[in-house]
């Protein structure tokens, strides 16, 4: 074999991917069809919980270093210009003041980490460069793939670079490829759902010093009311912008782009393509020893930002699971859940960016074009408009539920439990140790997370003197060859929060079983390995 796994795709996705696994010894060779990562508008945000997962990878400091200054709002203006008072301001702490608000926060209530404004083309040649300081990793641009073939033993790859074609063997293919993927696409895998709903363009500019200008207050996001569905977002440089708009050309873009800053500027339009809005998920995440991640089977509306961060936690559970298994302690059911766990998460952000996009057209819906006028029925449309929005943009902005609080539910390597779940919801987010759920974060008395206190391989939680008899588990996690420790934490109030002496947690932080006994460890050792 030439590698353990072949990775097709560098963008966030495959990066990460490509990252955690070098990280864990599985040598992996990343295949990318650009010469280099290029200068266009994507995503442009690492949600709580993907900057979680970058703090784990050692990365959560580097990525804030090269992203959207700590001290800069994060708000979110519906606007007519960004000369005229604002229609609605909604505020949102910058990065500096959501960190003191986790400092002080005891209630499991915040994530570990707050988000971090920063754009695709910043994200990926960082990530890029972390790849390519990895023994293990083989990061390859310029490098075309073409088609893969699938057996027991293993996969094939063709690949051409430059005017050379060659195959790449491997253990395991991940499809990394984006909403066009080859990938899915070879394996005759469709996407399901709504497609092609709304066609915009998507410019990106460079204007100096229009950041410092602005006259209505700093933010990140300003929303047009217009007839075009103009949406003005700031990239993390703040010297570049980026405006979508429902226009019939690339010159068009331009006059928009000034109508909406509506000042005179400076500026330089540095690129410009239409993009459409969709809300599909793939009917399945792969077959045989080929893995689909990211956008490749889900594409979202970017309401709420679960494309890429989606995306991440794709790639972080997808991870492990494969180090797992090549490292020979992986069952066959663990590999086998990355599609049950994944998916219903899918399925899941698909639906919440739904809802923000139906939010976000309700309060579109009651634009008139006498908004901007001085009379009564101006000042009426401009009262109702920003009534709806009032209670819909948020829907956008404020889904912490579907960030923090998604679980696996069903999946052969989580135990299940009798009683009732707790209730979802993508715009709130309440700490439970539901198995499945993300382990809440805690500060512990000495002011170390609890997060950074666990290891990359299974770790049970003892918590507040629990005097369970760990040795059974240990061993039968040892009968599997998995890493397993165990972690003692005396103070209370851990206790308190998770509501149960013993926790089993694995490698991505997620709850495999939570109680008060050790009754059945060889059952629970073999059941979380996937055996």
């Amino acid at each position: 074999m030439d590698t353990q796994v072949i990775i097709v795709g560098a963008g966030p996705v495959g990066l990460t991917l490509a990252i955690d696994l070098g990280r864990r010894g599985v040598r992996c060779i990343l295949l990318e069809q650009k010469e280099a990562p290029q200068f266009l508008p994507k995503m442009e945000r690492c949600n709580a919980r993907t900057m979680e997962i970058y703090r784990r990878m050692g990365l959560a400091q580097k990525i804030r270093a090269a992203g959207f200054p700590s001290d800069c709002p994060m708000d979110v203006f519906i606007v007519t210009t960004l000369t005229e008072p604002p229609l609605l301001h909604l505020p949102y702490p910058s990065v500096a003041q959501a960190q003191a608000e986790i400092a002080a926060c005891r209630d499991a209530s915040m994530p570990l980490e707050p988000y971090q404004l920063i754009s695709q083309y910043t994200l990926e040649p960082l990530l890029k460069a972390v790849a390519e300081t990895l023994p293990s990793v083989d990061v390859r641009y310029g490098c075309e793939f073409l088609s893969f073939e699938q057996d027991e033993a293993g996969v094939r790859a063709t690949v051409k670079t430059g005017g050379t074609t060659s195959v790449l063997s491997g253990l395991y293919l991940a499809g990394c490829d984006g909403g066009a993927s080859s990938v899915r696409r070879q394996l005759g895998i469709k996407l399901q759902g709504e497609a092609n709903l709304l066609q915009l363009r998507q410019a990106l500019y460079r204007c100096d010093d229009l950041f410092e200008r602005i006259p209505i207050g700093k933010g990140r996001h300003y929303h047009v009311a217009d007839a075009h569905n103009s949406f003005l977002i700031v990239q993390d440089s703040t010297r570049h912008f980026t405006l979508h708009a429902t226009v019939d050309s690339d010159e068009a873009m331009k006059a928009q782009f000034e109508q909406v800053v509506a000042m005179p500027v400076q500026y330089e339009m540095l690129s410009c393509a239409p993009w459409r809005q969709n809300l599909l998920l793939a009917e399945r995440y792969g077959e045989g020893r080929v893995f689909l991640a990211g956008d490749a089977v889900h594409l979202v509306i970017p309401t709420g930002g679960l494309g890429m961060n989606s995306g991440v936690g794709d790639a972080c559970d997808l991870s492990w699971k494969l180090a797992a298994t090549l490292q020979g302690w992986g069952g066959p059911d663990l590999l086998a859940s990355y599609e049950i766990e994944r998916r219903q998460i899918g399925g899941r952000n698909v639906e919440a960016s739904r809802q923000a996009s139906r939010g976000r057209r309700a309060w579109r819906a009651a634009y008139k074009p006498n908004i901007r006028d001085n009379t009564a029925e101006g000042a009426e449309t401009r009262a109702n408009l920003t009534r709806i929005a009032n209670v819909e943009q948020r829907k956008s902005n404020e889904m912490i539920g579907a960030e923090l609080g998604y679980r696996y539910a069903g999946s052969p390597v989580i135990w299940p439990e009798a009683r009732g779940a707790p209730p979802d919801d993508v715009m709130k987010y309440v700490p439970t140790s539901w198995p499945g759920a993300r382990l809440p974060h805690l500060w512990l008395a000495d002011g170390t997370a609890l997060h950074d206190r666990i290891g990359d391989g299974y770790t049970l939680l003892r918590l507040a003197g629990a005097g369970a008899d760990a040795a059974p588990l240990a061993r039968a996690f040892a009968t599997h060859g998995a890493p397993f420790t165990v972690l003692d934490i005396a103070e209370a109030h851990p206790r308190d929060i998770y509501g149960y002496d013993l926790l089993l947690l694995r490698p991505d932080l997620h709850v495999v079983w939570r109680g008060n006994r050790l009754d059945e460890p060889a059952k629970l050792a073999a059941l979380a390995t996937g055996h």
